[in-house]
């Protein structure tokens, strides 16, 4: 979580801000998510984001896709960017991200 407060400043699980949210990110295409301004680079990149996608992007966003709206220098530190990949399979996948990929529920 504390990694993940770093990238707070531009995404947050539940809301776009000047990144996308992050739930629902495992298993989804980039540029994908409904109504968010992506960059033609990261929505014609063809990634799909699984651990291994999000590492190498995580590493460098620029490298990996060029052109990206992602102008953050990225997380050298792999040890870091494991935690965060863990924290980010659980966090994207909990109750309230459930709530924000189905809607409000009467």
């Amino acid at each position: 979580r504390e990694i993940y407060e770093r990238c707070g400043a531009c995404h947050s699980l539940e809301i776009d801000r000047v990144g996308p949210r992050h739930c629902g990110l495992f298993g989804r295409r980039a540029g994908s998510v409904p109504g968010f301004a992506y960059s033609d680079a990261m929505r014609n990149s063809g990634i799909v984001w699984n651990r291994q996608t999000l590492d190498a992007f995580l590493a460098d966003p620029l490298r990996t896709v060029p052109g990206s709206f992602m102008t953050y220098a990225g997380i050298q530190d792999p040890k870091e960017r494991a935690q965060l990949l863990a924290f980010l399979e659980v966090a994207t996948r909990s109750e309230e991200c459930e709530r924000v990929a189905t809607g409000p529920r009467p």
